[in-house]
């Protein structure tokens, strides 16, 4: 497993910092931000419904290697897929038992437990968290009971897992924690990815 560290550009770790004084009804530049689709992580619970086929009906979670099988289909990548793109190789697998249309084929989360990350250091809570909805580094840090008194938050670390490889960036959060924050500091501060480590030294 290689480290690869890679740091923000300038601009992005400073604009943290920045201090221009906000209006108190203004709300923050992430709260116009549209929300990403959720996609399929290792140990998310799916259901998976073929229409008129009770018997294909399944409760399945999926495996570490983000991957689970299906009656008559078999291997089926998840990882990183929409529940839509699910329904559809699901579909296709099925087309070969079916002499007209395959039937309809539904993917819905049940549980997304495969979105997690941790929060370690000098904060109050040190934990493991599944969320169950997106967050950002900010929102990550206080359900980890925000930093203790001897934290350093302008130089936070995260580090992301991409595959086999490992990913560290830092990110200065100490505007951003008193409630100094710019829109631009706002869109620079970054989403949590499933596996993220975030690191308060």
């Amino acid at each position: 497993m290689r480290l690869i560290v890679k740091a923000w550009p300038a601009a992005a770790l400073l604009v943290a910092m920045s201090v221009p004084s906000l209006a108190q009804d203004k709300p923050a530049a992430t709260g116009n931000l549209p929300q990403r689709a959720y996609t399929i992580n290792p140990g998310d619970q799916i259901e998976v419904y073929v229409w008129g086929e009770e018997r294909l009906q399944r409760s399945i979670r999926i495996l570490p290697d983000g991957t689970f099988s299906f009656p008559l289909v078999g291997r089926v990548v998840a990882q990183g897929m929409l529940p839509e793109q699910i329904e559809q190789a699901i579909s296709k697998g099925l087309a070969s038992q079916y002499r007209g249309e395959p039937p309809q084929v539904t993917v819905s989360v049940q549980a997304p437990s495969g979105f997690i990350f941790s929060v370690i250091g000098r904060v109050r809570s040190p934990s493991s968290f599944t969320p169950g909805r997106y967050v950002n580094l900010v929102e990550a840090i206080s359900m980890a009971g925000g930093p203790d008194e001897f934290a350093n938050l302008d130089n936070v670390t995260v580090i992301r897992k991409n595959g086999n490889e490992l990913t560290s960036f830092k990110f200065r959060l100490g505007g951003a924690m008193k409630g100094n924050l710019s829109p631009e500091a706002a869109r620079a501060i970054p989403q949590m990815q499933t596996g993220d480590t975030v690191i308060v030294p």
